[in-house]
C-alpha cells in the first residue's frame, strides 16, 4: 500500500473513530474494551482493499459492532468470578457523549439497563435508537435479516422502556438534588436523607474485590439511609473530598482521598426523589475519570 494510500484510509478512520469509540462503549459498558474494540477495527480497515468499500463509515461501524459483540460476550463469561455487582466504566470523554440525546444514551442509569439485554438485542438497539440507523443497516451489522433485526430493535426497546426511570428530572433538578445529597451525607444529616431518597430506592456498590462495598444490592429508603449514615458515623467520609461533576453526561459524585479518586456515585433522580445511587469503587473503572 502506497503512503498516500494508508495517508487516506487513516484520515478517514479519524474522521469517524468518535462514533466508533461511542458505539463500542455503549456495546461493552467498558473505556478500556471500546478503546481495544476500535484499535481493532483500524487494524482491520488498514488491510483492506478501499476500492471494494463504498461507505467508509458504515462499513468501520459494521466492523465495530461485531468486534464489540465478541468482547461483550467475552466479558460477561469473565463476569462469572467478579465479586459482588459489576456496574459498567464511567467516562467523562466527551466523543462519547457530543449531544445532550446523545449523553441521555450513556447515563448510567441507562448504561445499567443496557446490561439486562442480550448482546444482540444491546447492538441493535444501540446502532437504531441511539445512532439512527435503518434496521436494514442493522441487519448488515448484525449478520442478520432485516426482519430479525427489526424484532431484536422492537425487543431491545421494550426492555428498555419498562426497565429505565420513567420520570426522570432535568438537567438543573438532577444536580441541585446531587449538591443537597453530598450535603447530608458528608454531615450524616439522617432526616436529610430521609427526605431526598425515595421509598424504593436500591444501592449498587461496584467494588471488584478490591475495595470495600456492599456484595449486593441494598433496597428500601430505611435501609440506604441507615447505610450511608452508618460509613458518616463510622469516620468514613472524614478525609474524603466529595465534587460534582459531569461524567457520562450528568452530574456526579466524585469522592477523594489525599487527593486520590476513590470513588465515583451516580445518582438517578426522578419526580419521587432519588431511586438508586450507582456507586463505584473499583480502582481500574476509574482510571479514565478525570479529577
Amino acid at each position: 500500500m502506497t503512503p498516500d494510500a494508508t495517508e487516506l484510509l487513516a484520515e478517514e478512520f479519524s474522521a469517524v473513530r468518535p462514533r466508533l469509540v461511542g458505539a463500542a462503549y455503549r456495546i461493552v459498558g467498558s473505556v478500556a474494551d471500546a478503546e481495544d474494540v476500535v484499535q481493532d477495527a483500524w487494524l482491520r480497515w488498514s488491510r483492506v482493499d478501499r476500492e471494494e468499500v463504498r461507505e467508509p463509515a458504515a462499513y468501520l461501524l459494521t466492523v465495530t459492532t461485531r468486534v464489540a459483540l465478541n468482547r461483550l460476550r467475552q466479558q460477561r463469561s469473565r463476569r462469572e468470578d467478579y465479586v459482588g455487582p459489576w456496574l459498567p466504566e464511567p467516562i467523562d470523554e466527551v466523543d462519547v457523549a457530543t449531544s445532550v440525546e446523545m449523553s441521555e444514551s450513556v447515563s448510567m442509569a441507562m448504561m445499567v439497563v443496557l446490561e439486562t439485554l442480550s448482546p444482540l438485542e444491546r447492538a441493535a438497539f444501540v446502532l437504531h435508537d441511539v445512532f439512527g440507523l435503518t434496521f436494514g443497516e442493522v441487519a448488515i451489522a448484525l449478520d442478520r435479516s432485516e426482519a430479525a433485526a427489526r424484532q431484536l430493535g422492537h425487543r431491545a426497546r421494550s426492555h428498555v422502556a419498562a426497565r429505565q426511570p420513567r420520570q426522570v428530572v432535568d438537567r438543573v433538578r438532577h444536580r441541585k438534588v446531587t449538591e443537597q445529597f453530598v450535603h447530608a451525607a458528608s454531615t450524616g444529616d439522617v432526616q436529610e436523607l430521609l427526605e431526598l431518597l425515595a421509598p424504593e430506592v436500591v444501592l449498587v456498590a461496584d467494588g471488584g474485590g478490591v475495595r470495600q462495598a456492599a456484595l449486593r444490592p441494598i433496597h428500601g429508603v430505611d435501609k440506604v439511609s441507615r447505610f450511608l449514615a452508618g460509613i458518616a458515623e463510622k469516620g468514613g467520609v472524614k478525609d474524603v473530598v466529595m465534587r460534582v461533576l459531569p461524567v457520562n453526561g450528568e452530574s456526579a459524585i466524585l469522592l477523594t482521598r489525599d487527593d486520590e479518586l476513590d470513588s465515583v456515585c451516580f445518582l438517578t433522580v426522578e419526580e419521587q426523589g432519588i431511586t438508586a445511587l450507582h456507586l463505584i469503587r473499583n480502582p481500574d473503572k476509574l482510571t479514565r475519570v478525570r479529577t
